[in-house]
């Protein structure tokens, strides 16, 4: 288990090294000279050659890419991003406030998902093939197929413009969170419901499963603490994975509904050419989605016995 859990973070820590040098490398790629980038056309035009040379330099791109990727690279491991291109604030300082913003916004949506999906999954596979049971398949099939930024689109579409009765931008008030984190988490609880209705029914025809009714327990009873137990195991396997997803989507959402988060400056940053901003919001959203996967590879080796013995080489 020590050997896998090296493994995976030894995993996470190369794939964080090849982004953040495609991540650094973006001012390179783009087409044109990266000070015209950084200072604008107008800018440079009025400036002499000299005055580009010294700016070249003091932006270390007369050096080879790599050797300006090292500069950087150590510097980012500080979280010293730069300064932003606009407001000439260091990078971090920028994003300071705008992570938790992100966080609270992810973690609501998590929250949600599971306060719903748990609860639905075990009322489906109780009435198994029930009305209840249908609609709740039928949608979680319709919440699995709907991209979040159409959904998002449209209830700001219906509750916001249409009907008035939920902003449609910022966060502030509760209400504010009500259609963003509808809008990221709906898939997830779709999904959720269907995979803990599908659990709790193979639990269910477990044989200690049929003891504990043997023995005169109600079905509610062996349900909650027999079958509900062991199926859980899964579902949380299952939200730890769909947090790379929260993370990830978020940041479409933020747009949509001019939340000012990490996914929102980034956007912005770009349509502006602020670089430094750009690539230090990418490398942030880049290492929780990082930490995230670990997290749910970690989880679901700890919880299920049968990953456990083929990290260890039992399986073979």
């Amino acid at each position: 288990m020590i050997k896998y859990v090296v493994t995976r973070l030894i995993q996470g820590l190369l794939l964080l090294i090849v982004v953040s040098f495609l991540v650094f490398s973006l001012i390179h790629l783009m087409p044109g000279d990266p000070i015209r980038l950084i200072y604008g056309d107008e800018a440079v035009e009025k400036m002499s050659q000299e005055k580009i040379d010294e700016l070249r330099a003091e932006n270390g791109f007369d050096k080879p890419l790599f050797e300006q990727y090292m500069v950087w690279a150590k510097k980012a491991v500080r979280f010293d991003f730069g300064r932003s291109n606009i407001t000439k604030l260091p990078v971090m300082k920028t994003l300071a406030n705008r992570i938790p913003i992100t966080l609270r916004l992810t973690g609501t949506a998590l929250l949600v998902q599971l306060l719903l999906s748990i609860p639905l999954g075990l009322l489906a596979a109780y009435k198994k093939d029930s009305i209840f049971d249908r609609g709740l398949m039928a949608f979680s099939s319709v919440a699995q197929s709907i991209p979040n930024f159409w959904l998002g689109m449209l209830l700001v579409l219906l509750f916001g413009a249409t009907l008035k009765w939920l902003p449609i931008n910022g966060i502030g008030t509760w209400k504010h969170y009500v259609m963003p984190v509808i809008s990221i988490s709906i898939a997830g609880i779709g999904n959720t419901a269907r995979i803990v209705k599908n659990e709790v029914l193979d639990v269910y025809r477990e044989k200690y499963v049929q003891t504990a009714f043997a023995k005169g327990l109600r079905k509610r009873q062996v349900i909650i603490k027999h079958v509900l137990r062991n199926a859980l195991i899964l579902v949380v396997v299952v939200v730890f994975s769909s947090l790379p997803w929260l993370v990830s989507g978020s940041v479409i959402i933020e747009n949509i509904f001019a939340i000012p988060g990490m996914g929102n400056i980034m956007v912005s940053s770009v349509s502006r050419k602020d670089f430094p901003v750009v690539q230090g919001s990418i490398m942030i959203i880049t290492s929780l989605v990082i930490v995230c996967n670990i997290l749910s590879d970690l989880v679901t080796a700890a919880l299920d016995p049968r990953i456990r013995i083929e990290i260890s080489g039992g399986g073979k």
